[in-house]
């Protein structure tokens, strides 16, 4: 049985809790490396225009699908709170729900990408020089918005039970199909910026399969049984409660971004091009954030499970203080290596300046975002997922676009842009500081889940 060795319950927090996220860590650095690899064909083989209709369709590609990675992130709590606390049956139909759950949402999240490319483009102002690329790249990615959506799911379930090595090994596998592909069609065949799409489409659609396989075969606890997979109501009910509040989280983000990236691209073709190659390239430097963030929500909601409060409570510090120390690092070697770090994109000298302009506004705070998003899934793995949402809807979102819309009217500069992730980053880690230290729920455990119990 693997229960023993993917729990989190036992054995010394620090250890338990890097070799956890260690491979998500890996697996993560492969999933970047499907977008970043797909900007650099296009950006060498087909040029500056190319480069530019993938940047801009990234902030819309996170905004489509960041909702229902927050639904999976939902049922990753539940299933984990179910682990913890060796209530297998519970966590058999959570388990089988949430895949029927993810197979619906994706098959709508699919006909929605595709249907409504072209409206969302144009409303992003996105320049009509690059929009029939913009369109062709999107479509071709959202047509495997499935594969995506069940993919997430899949990952939620193992990293749910503490299993974050064969993730890592699909994503391996996957990503060298990627590169691959993208080679033969962008580089060889010369097809064009949608087929740099197909491939990832395609890349993504194995390493959903091969985690659907490893499921359905593994001999434990969280086996899958195909005829099993339909909706329960109470877990149907459990996903939605705790996924809701993160899909919502990650939306209003993502809608905040999208706002960011029409203001981006107003500057032209050449700042879109720049910035675009930025954002593939934050998508790594955040990787240790979104590592020790999946690590801690499955830490918390295991151990919360399993009644080891002080353990929780441990935990929680290691891993954010680790987040928060090799983001900043990260940072500082971004700031100092902007230039070569740009300039790999093949980009333009005037993209270049604004690609590293827009860097070096933002990387010297990433240990802000780290220390929000580390809070954040401490919350969502203790069952407490609207307290980030509402915070980083009133700080990412509503704080943020309200910002941009006066400041870029007075200063109309590319860093005026840039500046909105510095400043929004300081004020929720402020709230979620004050939160953090004051708040009931992280020093009486016991007497919250007896006053729980009393209302039950």
């Amino acid at each position: 049985m693997e229960n023993a060795k993917n729990s989190l319950t036992e054995g010394k927090i620090w250890k338990s809790m890097l070799l956890f996220a260690l491979p998500v860590f890996l697996g993560n650095v492969f999933q970047q490396f499907y977008n970043a690899f797909d900007s650099w064909c296009v950006g060498n083989f087909i040029g500056d225009n190319a480069l530019a209709a993938v940047g801009s369709s990234g902030s819309l590609i996170f905004m489509m699908v960041s909702f229902f990675n927050g639904l999976s992130m939902g049922a990753g709590v539940v299933i984990a709170k179910y682990f913890g606390a060796k209530q297998f049956d519970k966590m058999e139909k959570a388990i089988h729900t949430a895949i029927a759950f993810g197979l619906v949402t994706g098959v709508f999240l699919t006909i929605l990408g595709v249907g409504f490319t072209p409206t969302v483009l144009k409303w992003m102002q996105t320049p009509a020089i690059v929009l029939p690329e913009s369109i062709s790249y999107f479509r071709w990615y959202f047509a495997g918005a499935i594969f995506v959506v069940m993919y997430n799911i899949f990952v939620g379930i193992l990293h749910a039970v503490g299993d974050s090595r064969h993730p890592l090994y699909y994503l391996m596998i996957s990503t060298a199909i990627n590169v691959v592909l993208d080679l033969l069609f962008v580089g060889v065949f010369r097809l064009g910026v949608g087929s740099a799409a197909i491939a990832t489409t395609i890349s993504q659609g194995v390493s959903a399969l091969l985690c659907f396989i490893h499921l359905i075969r593994v001999n434990d606890t969280y086996k899958v049984f195909v005829n099993k997979i339909r909706f329960h109501k109470k877990s149907l009910l459990e996903i939605i409660r705790f996924g809701v509040p993160s899909g919502i989280q990650n939306s209003v983000i993502a809608i905040a971004n999208v706002f960011v990236q029409t203001n981006i691209n107003s500057f032209g073709k050449a700042a879109m091009a720049g910035c675009g190659s930025y954002s593939k390239l934050e998508g790594f430097a955040f990787l240790p954030v979104t590592c020790f963030t999946q690590a801690l929500s499955t830490f918390v909601g295991q151990n919360l499970g399993a009644k080891k409060y002080e353990r929780v409570k441990k935990g929680v510090a290691f891993g954010t203080v680790c987040s928060c120390l090799v983001a900043e690092v990260i940072g500082v070697l971004s700031y100092l290596f902007a230039p070569q770090l740009i300039s790999f994109f093949g980009n333009s000298p005037e993209a270049l300046n604004f690609g590293v302009r827009h860097m070096r506004t933002i990387c010297l705070f990433y240990c802000l975002l780290a220390f929000s998003h580390c809070i954040a899934g401490v919350l969502r793995g203790a069952g407490k997922a609207t307290v980030p949402m509402a915070t980083m809807l009133a700080v990412w979102c509503v704080f943020r676009v309200t910002y941009i819309s006066v400041a870029v009217k007075f200063i109309p500069e590319i860093t005026t842009v840039s500046w909105a992730y510095p400043i929004t980053w300081s004020i929720s880690s402020i709230i979620f500081l004050i939160y953090f230290f004051k708040a009931d729920w992280m020093h009486n455990f016991d007497r919250i889940e007896a006053k729980q119990k009393s209302k039950s």
